[in-house]
């Protein structure tokens, strides 16, 4: 059974990508399709168990999809669906407020 959305907007978004490897995971997929391991390595310290359970969850959430190819060894594909892409606003707004306060942050 599916847990219900919380009343506030704000905090479905956040429910959906509040993961700080959520948010790197879409910004990678927003340049495209992905594999497992092109994941790993861009977006930086992160554990195969911790990626994969990620990776998951957001499959499960509607943001991303999965495309399992039957080779040996087998080949994993993940990218963005409609919903993920929809957040694109999102994550850009969060790279202009960042540049900003690293300009800011370089005086204080």
């Amino acid at each position: 059974m599916e847990k219900p959305l919380p009343a506030c907007p704000v905090e479905t978004t956040l429910m959906l990508i509040s993961d700080r490897w959520k948010v790197l995971i879409l910004r990678d997929l927003m340049q495209g399709t992905r594999r497992f391991g092109e994941l790993k390595k861009s977006v930086g310290n992160i554990s195969q168990k911790v990626l994969t359970a990620n990776l998951r969850s957001m499959e499960d959430s509607g943001l991303l999809s999965r495309k399992v190819y039957p080779e040996v060894p087998p080949r994993v594909e993940y990218t963005l669906t409609e919903t993920g892409y929809s957040l694109k606003p999102i994550l850009d707004a969060m790279v202009a407020w960042g540049s900003e306060y690293q300009k800011k942050a370089a005086y204080l």
